[in-house]
């Protein structure tokens, strides 16, 4: 076997290794899901930078997670298995990965409307600090387009600080753009997916299913 043969059997198994370890967790994903899905891709990280000050809309979500920070990092950190936990998630695909277990990442969610559910999308670049550690979104496509999401994660007496801040200045509409951040993009989305996101993942890590 050469040695162009010989990577491309390790790029399976790495990928079947971290498939493997999901399916079997009994709690969700294990904290070996992130190195096995780091083995997959050598290409560099995404230097996304903290959300920037002076949007139209900032928000900022805070919950303690009675859970260590390693468990509800990990969690956040692996969005492909988020569907398993939410089932307001269609699905969560990684187009393009990089080696920090970020890279481009495309989400599709429901938000629901009483008995109705109004389907989103979006495109992500995603980065992962795994020493602070944080996870950093920059949307790059659909109506969230140059919204900025961060992810910390702070030990405190009892589990983890969970803290979620969501920058923007809406989409590129004329007239409209303000509208949409302040009437749509904060109570829409962030409120009715990205809250609820942030609900359920917590739940997974203090053990509720």
């Amino acid at each position: 076997m050469d040695s162009l043969d010989s990577a491309f059997v390790a790029h399976v198994l790495c990928i079947d290794v971290a498939w493997s370890i999901v399916a079997h967790s009994a709690r969700g994903l294990a904290s070996p899901i992130t190195p096995a899905r780091l083995m997959i891709s050598t290409a560099a990280p995404f230097a996304l930078g903290p959300p920037p000050a002076g949007k139209l809309v900032t928000t900022v979500d805070e919950r303690v997670v009675r859970a260590p920070v390693s468990r509800i990092f990990e969690i956040a950190a692996a969005v492909e298995h988020w569907p398993a936990y939410l089932p307001h998630y269609r699905y969560v695909r990684f187009r393009e990965p990089r080696r920090d277990g970020g890279g481009i990442v495309e989400m599709a969610a429901n938000r629901p409307f009483g008995v109705f559910n109004w389907p989103t999308w979006w495109l992500s670049q995603m980065a992962v600090n795994h020493d602070v550690p944080w996870v950093r979104f920059r949307h790059i496509g659909g109506v969230t387009t140059h919204m900025d999401v961060e992810w910390s994660f702070t030990p405190v007496e009892g589990g983890t600080l969970t803290r979620i801040v969501h920058v923007w200045d809406g989409p590129s509409w004329p007239l409209i753009s303000g509208f949409a951040a302040t009437q749509v993009g904060a109570p829409v989305l962030v409120r009715g997916i990205a809250a609820r996101s942030w609900a359920g993942l917590a739940k997974v890590a203090e053990g509720g299913i």
